[in-house]
């Protein structure tokens, strides 16, 4: 019998991005370099990253004619070694059902948006049954206004990276059944909702603190490190998407302790309205514990886009500890006084960055590193004071015996 020797290559992939009157060069690149994560967090390779200046997208392409050719032609020519070969496009902004067909037809290779990309892998990180059907409502939404596009693949159903779809049915049924999908996913996520609310009302009165953030801040360490429990992380984006609810303890006082699932730019509005009930930890919460990667390059940007996806989200003002995660970065190298060169990185100071615009935020933002555990000793402190604050006066006559909670594991 003749061994077949099958090789499997990891998809390559392009990237594509614009340089507008609204984005300026250095924040097209940023969103390229986010994209290139997202796309790796999904299994692809990407291997071209390609920019073009316009006033505004093209309504037919979202870029012109001749970028599109030029890309096309760099694909042709890495078509010629097939392990090297380019097997998708993925552009940074979410394109219309006309942009995607016209562009397929010219680069004759699976187009992905950013959009497409982020579903796919919420589809890959989904565990629960939760988690699976928020998704898949999401996906179908999205689906529905290019089903005539997903119609013209019938002869050449394809899989990998951003076909993770919802099942089979969703190039063979009709507009029919997946609006009769989507109902039927909305009636089983408000039933979801209705057994969270149920869950959450048993919880009692306990002061409840959520851990918000940019996707891969570090929250399920921030996590893992308070409650002395386990929940998945990693480097990667959405490492998590379910929320753990945790009772933690420091010094006999007790609360809740919630993981959400981690924002990012131009998140899909299919993702925010199917994830309404994960996202209710947000609104009833007492208290945010914001995670921010003070590492990253764009870390205020992110801070930005995390504080006003909260005000979507809830138009309430709740007390918010902002907690400036991955400090273990920065080497704290003090610099000679002689020494002319501009400040870097690894010459910053703790003071240094506590006496930046943070430090208008007072006693309400901590500089720490959950993964080598520093100034934990602090944040519990200042977490400690603030559930307290709360505590008292939801339980004015409990004279501070929080015994009563220690058989409530």
């Amino acid at each position: 019998m003749t061994n077949i020797k099958t090789e499997i290559y990891e998809e390559k992939a392009v990237l594509i991005g614009l340089i507008t009157q609204n984005q300026s060069e250095e924040r097209a690149k940023e969103y390229l370099d986010e994209l290139a994560f997202l796309a790796e967090t999904a299994g692809a390779i990407p291997v071209k990253k390609f920019f073009q200046r316009v006033p505004f997208p093209n309504s037919r392409t979202f870029i012109g004619q001749g970028k599109l050719e030029e890309i096309a032609e760099y694909i042709k020519l890495r078509a010629e070694d097939e392990e090297n070969a380019v097997g998708m496009a993925i552009f940074d902004d979410e394109l219309s059902p006309l942009q995607l067909k016209n562009i397929e037809n010219i680069l004759k290779i699976k187009v992905l948006d950013r959009t497409t990309l982020i579903l796919d892998i919420f589809a890959k990180r989904a565990q629960t049954a939760h988690a699976k059907t928020q998704v898949e409502l999401a996906q179908y939404q999205y689906l529905l206004p290019r089903l005539t596009r997903m119609w013209t693949h019938l002869e050449r159903q394809r899989g990998g990276i951003g076909m993770r779809g919802p099942g089979e049915t969703q190039i063979e049924t009709d507009r029919r059944i997946i609006l009769d999908k989507i109902s039927r996913l909305k009636d089983e996520l408000k039933h979801i909702d209705k057994q969270k609310q149920v869950q959450r009302k048993n919880r009692g009165k306990m002061v409840r603190v959520a851990l918000v953030g940019y996707t891969n801040a570090g929250k399920s360490t921030m996590m893992n490190l308070l409650s002395k429990s386990d929940v998945f992380a990693e480097n990667k984006l959405f490492a998590t998407l379910d929320t753990t609810v945790r009772k933690v303890i420091i010094e006999n006082l007790p609360f809740l302790l919630s993981d959400t699932v981690g924002f990012i730019r131009k998140l899909p509005t299919h993702l925010i309205e199917s994830f309404k009930s994960t996202l209710d930890e947000v609104r009833e919460a007492d208290i945010l514990l914001h995670i921010v990667d003070i590492s990253h390059p764009n870390f205020e940007e992110q801070f930005n886009v995390v504080n006003n996806t909260i005000k979507e989200i809830d138009k309430q003002e709740k007390p918010m500890i902002v907690i400036f995660n991955k400090i273990d970065a920065f080497s704290f190298i003090p610099k000679e006084e002689d020494d002319l060169t501009p400040m870097k990185r690894e010459n910053f100071s703790l003071d240094d960055l506590k006496s930046t615009w943070m430090a208008k935020m007072h006693n309400n933002c901590l500089f720490v590193s959950a993964k080598e555990r520093m100034n934990i000793v602090e944040l519990k402190k200042l977490l400690y004071d603030k559930v307290k604050e709360i505590h008292v006066t939801r339980f004015p006559y409990n004279d501070f015996l929080f015994e009563q909670y220690t058989d409530l594991e």
